[in-house]
């Protein structure tokens, strides 16, 4: 990490933020936290973890990873 208030330092949390806002908070007015709370746990969970392409899991996302990996595990025992 580079200095205090760098802005490279920045630039993933504010990525995951415009995301998060686009895909989220910007669809509508949430009646409760708890309601905003359990939308965005959601769209993290099952949209986000399962659609994003990682370049260290050989851009695969984590999903398709795991299935792999049980997968080879799985024959590896056999």
């Amino acid at each position: 990490m580079g200095r205090l208030a760098s802005a490279g330092d920045n630039a993933a949390m504010e990525s995951w933020d415009a995301l998060l806002q686009k895909n989220v908070l910007d669809r509508r007015r949430w009646a409760t936290r708890d309601e905003l709370h359990d939308v965005m746990v959601f769209w993290i969970e099952r949209t986000y973890n399962r659609c994003r392409r990682q370049r260290a899991l050989g851009k695969l996302t984590p999903v398709e990873f795991e299935l792999a990996f049980t997968a080879q595990n799985a024959a590896l025992a056999a």
